[in-house]
């Protein structure tokens, strides 16, 4: 269990710089002290900033969990230097080095040896019997050894022995859960393949076969051969390194993020890791193992007054925790002084790459390979370090201690802090679980923003824009709406912005003189601009908070809606909301919601969509809706000429023509992405660029809203008519007749009975009603008289 006694150690505030040294009021939670402290970069002039921030580890697709972590430190990197103004060197590292890489290259070269010596699945079955066999006795404990897959098909379609293990419909999941889960969806493929491959009558493809029993034969067909793959065989490695890594760059610019300044990667640094390990050893903290591994000396650590976990103390004892950081390949040793020391260096076995050091052949630890690229590139002491929530222990906490082992002077009493400034992004998660590649209950980031992933990367921003960049965001029908309509609102404001600035433009150009007002209502506008504007700014210096800044500029945007609105048949300042415009475009820039844009400031509003090759006479690149609107305008001017004298007509000539109107507005214009919103009192149609996949949208859930209403009416008419006729069925019985049947046997004058069948006179009650109903009865008989005489 984790200890929750320790505390966190002081932490050192950086030096106070010159008094002519401007800094912004700027605090960030910082994970070194769980609270908020005024951010003073090392640079006295107060410019430079520098960042280190943990990157990927190579060996599979990014997920929405790792674009929440990259967008969000993106997010921030870019309101420092471009909100606040610091010149930033952002360091990331790329983990090409790792046993989760060593497995994953090692089995996918078996598995695709296997293959190529097993290409049918029938001489195939017997290993992959065996692999699907030891992989449920691995991962399902809970089921029987040496299950077959009929046994297994038999247990999954009765739930024997597994309805409390997993979690009921829509509740919370565990990761243990979550495992569950994943080993069971791996079993399900693979005894289904096996049983499928058994059968004659029903063949199997043998891309179909591999594809679902891959997952059952990679750790056991490495467990077999895995030891025989030679140490200095790079090329195996290197191949799913490479690949990855390519596709995480891909990524990261489809998701709008900067590229780091500088990159490294682990394998081009293995000989600075083995100098700065040896220099760890030389000053005590470090020892060798017989096996020719190094190791971490906590104990001489802390004996010497530094303090170990300096982030999460009460983890220091989580055995789970240490076991993941040390990596599914570390050979446990009893050589280890405590079961907390972490690995520096790495024997390799057989099996696994290796370099030469001065302890015999191995490889770097996952945690020493941060602490050398970064200090190699930044030097003794940096800024800022980020990474994942998930990374502050152990792998965080080891950075400081073997970082700090190495930058001490020699002093007994601890005096060198290594990072001033830890800053951890939140978590996101489905159904109360992160999400995680060993879970496999990850959606990828290339499936999210393709086709019917349901993301957009803008989209993405604004939910962690909204959400925080340290809280945990769960992934729900709420937030996701939540975002939709944040951008939604945003886009209609700079759509009818951008319209109202045309058309005022337009009229300039014709050789009107526009208005420049400034009454009580651009007063109150300007003033509502200055107040969001230090809001913002209160915001953004609060630890980043941009949920808050987000919500403020939706305000800003609520407002000035009001004002147009309330002003368009009067007067509207072009200048006021033009400044409005462009102050939230300038964030939007700021924020990264816009790809293709740079803050140097410009006169662009809203989002942008730069026509390629087209520039103005200052070599500036011309908008899209820039080159077209002369046209537009032009179309537009035409159709509401013929819209004035089609409605003074009195003839068929009018409907014709303002349906004509309506189809270049509804149809033609719509299918190239213009709007233009038809207006009273005279006004000319105001012209708006819209994506055309909105409108087309729009206009389609119009015309179905249309076709459900005319439905409805057609539902309704029959209806009236089923009850005018049944009305009229009724009205044809004379109430005199229309109780003559066997359930009486008398009535009196009028036809109402007086008893029932067995001859009982008809209770006061029941004649009470009877009467009612001879009276309502003698009303439609009467309505329906009249009508034949008519």
């Amino acid at each position: 269990m984790a200890s929750k006694v320790r505390q966190q150690p002081p932490w050192q505030a950086p030096p106070t710089p010159p008094p002519d040294t401007k800094l912004p009021p700027l605090k960030i939670f910082n994970s070194l002290t769980r609270t908020k402290t005024p951010f003073i970069p090392l640079d006295p002039r107060g410019r430079k900033v520098t960042w280190y921030c943990c990157g990927p580890t190579v060996y599979d697709a990014g997920h929405l969990g790792h674009a929440r972590n990259y967008v969000s430190t993106d997010i921030l990197r870019r309101i420092m230097r471009d909100y606040f103004g610091f010149d930033i060197q952002f360091v990331m590292n790329i983990t090409d080095v790792d046993d989760k890489i060593i497995l994953r290259a090692r089995q996918q070269h078996l598995l695709a040896e296997f293959v190529k010596e097993n290409s049918e699945p029938a001489k195939a079955l017997p290993i992959t019997l065996k692999a699907f066999q030891a992989y449920t006795k691995k991962n399902v404990p809970l089921l029987s050894e040496g299950v077959t897959p009929e046994e297994y098909a038999r247990l999954r379609s009765h739930g024997d022995g597994l309805q409390g293990e997993l979690p009921l419909e829509g509740a919370a999941v565990t990761d243990q859960q979550a495992k569950l889960k994943m080993h069971l969806k791996t079993l399900d493929a693979a005894s289904a393949a096996l049983l499928t491959a058994a059968d004659d009558s029903d063949p199997i493809t043998s891309e179909a076969f591999f594809a679902s029993t891959g997952d059952v034969l990679l750790p056991y067909l490495d467990s077999l051969h895995g030891s025989t793959i030679k140490q200095d065989d790079y090329a195996i490695f290197t191949k799913l390194t490479q690949h990855w890594e390519r596709h995480f760059k891909e990524d990261l610019r489809t998701l709008n993020c900067l590229p780091p300044t500088n990159l490294t990667r682990v394998s081009e640094f293995v000989p600075e890791n083995v100098a700065f390990i040896e220099k760890i050893v030389e000053k005590g903290f470090g020892y060798v193992t017989s096996d020719g591994s190094v190791y971490f000396d906590i104990s001489a650590f802390e004996a010497r007054g530094n303090q170990y976990a300096r982030l999460e103390p009460w983890n220091r004892n989580d055995s789970s925790l240490l076991a993941d950081g040390e990596g599914s390949l570390t050979k446990q040793t009893t050589e280890k002084k405590s079961s907390s020391d972490f690995a520096l260096w790495k024997a390799s076995k057989p099996g696994e790459p290796s370099w030469p050091s001065p302890w015999g052949r191995g490889r770097p630890g996952w945690h020493i390979e941060c602490s050398v690229m970064c200090s190699e590139v930044l030097g003794s002491h940096i800024d800022i370090h980020s990474g994942g929530v998930d990374l502050a222990f152990p792998h965080h906490d080891n950075e400081l201690a073997q970082s700090e082992a190495y930058w001490t002077d020699g002093h007994k009493e601890h005096q060198h802090q290594w990072v001033n400034y830890f800053m951890h992004m939140g978590h996101l998660s489905i159904q109360g679980s992160k999400m995680s590649k060993s879970l496999k209950n990850f959606t990828t980031i290339r499936e999210a923003l393709g086709r019917g992933g349901g993301w957009t990367a803008r989209g993405l921003r604004i939910v962690f824009l909204l959400g925080g960049w340290r809280d945990r965001i769960e992934v729900t029908d709420d937030v996701i709406g939540s975002g939709k309509s944040w951008e939604t609102t945003i886009n209609k404001f700079f759509t009818n912005i951008k319209a109202l600035i045309a058309e005022a433009a337009e009229s300039e150009k014709a050789g009107k003189q526009v208005p420049q007002l400034f009454r009580k209502a651009e007063h109150e506008l300007t003033a509502d601009l200055d107040a969001a504007r230090l809001a913002i700014h209160d915001a953004l210096c609060d630890s980043f908070n941009t949920s808050l800044a987000m919500s403020i500029i939706a305000d800003l945007v609520t407002k000035t809606n009001i004002y147009i609105s309330t002003n368009q048949k009067t007067y509207l300042s072009i200048a006021c909301i033009e400044d409005v415009a462009r102050y939230i475009t300038h964030l939007i820039d700021v924020f990264g919601l816009d790809a293709s844009t740079t803050t140097d400031g410009g006169d662009r509003i809203g989002w942008s969509s730069a026509l390629a090759g087209s520039e103005n006479k200052d070599g500036r690149a011309l908008d899209a809706q820039e080159v077209s609107l002369p046209y537009v305008r032009t179309l537009s001017n035409f159709r509401d000429n013929i819209r004035a004298i089609a409605i003074k007509q009195e003839n068929s000539l009018k409907r014709e023509l303002l349906e004509l109107c309506d189809s270049v507005r509804d149809n033609d214009l719509t299918n190239l992405g213009v709007y233009l919103d038809d207006r009273e009192g005279g006004q000319p149609a105001l012209v708006k660029f819209v994506p055309k996949e909105e409108l087309i949208a729009a206009r389609e859930q119009k015309a179905a809203e249309k076709a459900a209403a005319e439905k409805r009416k057609e539902e309704q008419r029959a209806e009236r008519e089923k009850a005018e006729k049944e009305k009229t069925e009724r009205g044809k019985l004379s109430p005199q007749e229309m109780f003559k049947t066997e359930e009486y046997s008398a009535w009196d004058e009028d036809g109402v009975p007086t008893k029932d069948r067995d001859g009982e006179e008809i209770t006061k009650s029941r004649g009470k009603k009877l009467r009612k109903d001879w009276d309502r009865q003698k009303k439609f008989h009467e309505t329906w008289l009249a009508g034949q005489k008519a």
